[in-house]
């Protein structure tokens, strides 16, 4: 376990975090602007976009316990692929969202298609692309975990993980009540 190298890669995931943050504020302050056109339509938000919130809410509670059974020693695969699951079944609520969308006459492009559903697409599909990258962390994870990679004193790796992941988590939310609310 090299310190420097830890705290290096760590400032590496922050600056990336940091990244997607201002990509978010991005696309949330332009759609800000874009409301008030005259071409701007309203519509109900789909139930599936506040299952995927509470999915992935319960997805970050079990990942915090996996975290804290290994720096006990006792690390879990279980939790750690029960948190994968989950951010599966995430990315399902948010395919039934984007189907009861279409069915309301809310689409990306194309005829009938409006400013408004676009944006809720771009945003919602930008998180779902960066949800996958924590998915594939999360398999490289539990693949770690179940070698025995991690113990409690050396899990960088799986530190990194939880750490992007709470972030999918927090941004999903912010996302989801600035779509519900604004």
């Amino acid at each position: 376990m090299n310190p420097i190298k830890n705290r290096s890669l760590k400032q590496l995931l922050w600056l990336g975090i940091g990244s997607m943050v201002m990509f978010f504020a991005g696309l949330t302050s332009a759609y800000v602007v874009a409301k008030p056109q005259e071409h701007w339509v309203d519509f109900i938000l789909p139930d599936w976009f506040f299952f995927s919130t509470v999915t992935i809410a319960i997805s970050s509670i079990v990942l915090i316990i996996a975290q804290a059974r290994l720096k006990k020693e006792k690390p879990s695969v279980a939790f750690v692929f029960s948190t994968f699951l989950l951010g599966v079944l995430f990315s399902f609520f948010q395919f039934k969202g984007w189907e009861s969308l279409t069915q309301q006459g809310v689409f990306l492009t194309g005829p009938g298609s409006n400013v408004s559903g676009s944006f809720l697409y771009v945003i919602t599909l930008a998180h779902l692309v960066h949800l996958i990258g924590g998915l594939i962390a999360l398999l490289v994870t539990v693949i770690n975990t179940k070698n025995g990679k991690y113990t409690s004193q050396d899990y960088l790796g799986f530190e990194m993980t939880t750490i992007y992941w709470h972030f999918l988590g927090f941004l999903w939310l912010y996302l989801f009540l600035f779509l519900k609310y604004f």
